[in-house]
């Protein structure tokens, strides 16, 4: 009957799914790919960072290189007293002056977060500030290191478990160990090579 026709067009007028705009559809996409992006990134923990090769070692670079040392030292080498601390420290701004090539990591404000110090093509530190761990600072510095520079030996403490995976995470393997370090004192260090 015509009632029922007219019941059943109404009806189907009700459920007939909405008109899809494929612009909208297009922008929904583009955002959740964006959103996912900035998720890696987070998850990655990706920082904007410059290396520089150093030319002016002056007073307030070396007072903040001194501050990275310290604050990436206090977090990993914990078999290292206040007081041994405190005394190496006082060594550290002459060596950071004379190691003939000081190269350092900076984050997007301009602000000194990591650095190394390369003798020759052995890697006589690599230091990253605590609280910027973990954000690819070390690993950009020492590929750096190795493509640049030549980098291809280092020595690190034993005790520093954390530093020698990453060291053998990038590449570099014990050829050597000592029972105490350059100065005698009773920690042991491994000497590395780079192997691949």
């Amino acid at each position: 009957s015509v009632r029922k026709q007219a019941a059943s067009r109404r009806y189907r007028r009700r459920k007939a799914p909405p008109r899809k705009d494929k612009r909208n559809k297009v922008k929904k996409t583009i955002i959740r790919h964006e959103n996912r992006a900035d998720l890696k990134k987070r998850s990655y923990g990706e920082t904007e960072m410059k290396i520089i090769q150093i030319t002016d070692r002056n007073p307030l670079l070396i007072k903040q290189l001194l501050d990275v040392w310290e604050s990436s030292v206090k977090a990993t080498h914990l078999f290292l007293s206040d007081e041994e601390r405190a005394i190496i420290k006082s060594y550290v701004p002459q060596a950071l002056n004379e190691i003939p090539l000081l190269i350092v990591a900076e984050n997007e404000n301009q602000v000194p977060v990591g650095f190394m110090g390369i003798n020759g093509q052995h890697l006589e530190m690599l230091f990253i500030a605590e609280q910027e761990r973990g954000k690819g600072f070390g690993k950009k510095l020492l590929t750096y290191g190795i493509e640049r520079c030549s980098v291809n030996d280092l020595a690190v403490n034993e005790q520093n478990p954390l530093a020698k995976g990453f060291y053998e995470y990038m590449g570099f393997k014990v050829y050597k160990r000592t029972e105490t370090d350059e100065q005698g004192n009773p920690y042991p260090i491994l000497y590395m090579q780079l192997t691949k």
